[in-house]
């Protein structure tokens, strides 16, 4: 059966297995497996069953040709990003962009970085709007 187009957000787990795949382009299950076993204890048969369910979600393609199956992203992590920050927006901040990044901002995380590439993104923005 061909997958269908995603139109859900990936769960954690999925999204996990989403920048795995990525980072490498494309990997077996066991690439995979032993991957999300460098940060936590996660069984085989959970990353082959949670990559499958991904497969038929459409969240990932599945090469076939040869004996080891391949996987590889089916969605760009930028439209996945854009999707869950989208999600966020609407169900945590009330559709509110503006409350998003003041709270963001409000948190302590931010660094003089992070603020100095927000700081040129907003001027960016501005001088687009002339």
């Amino acid at each position: 059966m061909p997958p269908r187009k995603s139109s859900s957000q990936p769960t954690e787990a999925e999204l996990e297995i989403l920048h795995i795949l990525w980072a490498k382009g494309s990997a077996t299950v066991r690439d995979v497996f032993d991957a999300m076993n460098e940060r936590k204890a996660t069984g085989y048969t959970t990353a082959l069953k949670l990559m499958q369910i991904m497969f038929e979600k459409g969240l990932v393609i599945r090469d076939e040709s040869e004996r080891t199956h391949k996987y590889a992203a089916a969605v760009t992590r930028n439209d996945t990003q854009a999707s869950i920050v989208e999600s966020v927006i609407d169900k945590a901040f009330g559709g509110s962009a503006h409350a998003l990044v003041m709270s963001a901002l409000g948190s302590g995380k931010t660094t003089d970085d992070e603020l100095a590439k927000i700081q040129a993104l907003i001027e960016a923005a501005r001088r687009q709007q002339k």
